[in-house]
């Protein structure tokens, strides 16, 4: 890694700097990317040589990791922006949140690479793969397309606390929780079709049970709360797959548990 020779020293510092072209090469981005970041104010240098050339320092490579992982999971620079301004937490934990949403996103595309060698290996042996092979790629593809949704409504660190709960709740829960939301929806449509009162016994269940469900998926997380209560109340919505109750079942919910926080 070769470093600038005159001008390569903070003044009073024993710091390294590197011009641009330097910087770009050492990290494997093109110069272009480097003034783009600087002219959105992503990473701008930390000095100029007195002809005006940039000069990055080792901290700023840093940066730079944080902006390229971001990219590459699917923030807009706008968003990235946004998430370094806040993000205030000690590198550790921040790359700890990046390499969590990265393995998902492998886990993702492996799952991916599977289902489409599954067809490939039937058509080796002759045979034609059925039309479920055919959806099962579709719908894994899909799905890893799909996680960019997640960034309008959880911030970073909830979408990681969520990858690494899919990854340490054993399947078997998952699909209980699955067949109890297939349960308790319809209950909680036919209630709010019929009138049921919300401080009600029957209503109070219900919103028993809602709550419990939300919080096998929360954790009791209030940043992951945070990003669903977002998600839900949201006009636009804009996740891959349908609402999974009407807004006359929402609204009853809501004012069951309302009146449940007020017992």
């Amino acid at each position: 890694m070769r470093r600038v020779g005159r001008e390569s020293r903070l003044k009073g510092s024993d710091e390294r700097l590197y011009r641009a072209s330097e910087f770009a090469r050492a990290a494997g981005v093109t110069v272009r990317a480097l003034h783009h970041y600087d002219r959105l104010g992503l990473l701008k240098p930390s000095r100029r040589t007195s002809a005006g050339y940039r000069l990055y320092r080792e901290q700023d490579f840093a940066r730079l990791q944080q902006i390229v992982t971001l990219k590459f999971v699917g923030f807009s620079l706008k968003q990235i922006k946004e998430v370094l301004a806040r993000d205030r937490r000690d590198l550790a934990a921040t790359l700890r949140i990046q390499r969590i949403i990265l393995l998902e996103k492998a886990r993702q595309l492996q799952s991916a690479a599977r289902a489409v060698e599954e067809a490939e290996r039937l058509i080796a042996g002759g045979a034609t793969p059925s039309r479920e092979a055919f959806a099962k790629i579709i719908e894994v593809i899909e799905m890893t397309n799909h996680t960019d949704w997640t960034k309008k409504y959880y911030s970073e660190e909830a979408r990681a606390k969520i990858a690494e709960r899919q990854k340490t709740t054993p399947r078997e829960t998952i699909e209980q929780g699955q067949r109890d939301w297939a349960q308790l929806i319809p209950e909680v449509e036919a209630a709010a079709r019929e009138g049921v009162a919300p401080a009600g016994e029957r209503a109070q269940g219900l919103a028993a049970r809602w709550v419990a469900l939300i919080r096998g998926f929360t954790g009791g997380d209030p940043e992951i709360q945070k990003g669903l209560n977002k998600m839900y109340s949201d006009p636009d919505w804009s996740a891959p797959f349908p609402k999974p109750y009407s807004d006359e079942a929402g609204a009853f919910i809501m004012r069951a548990m309302a009146a449940r926080k007020e017992r």
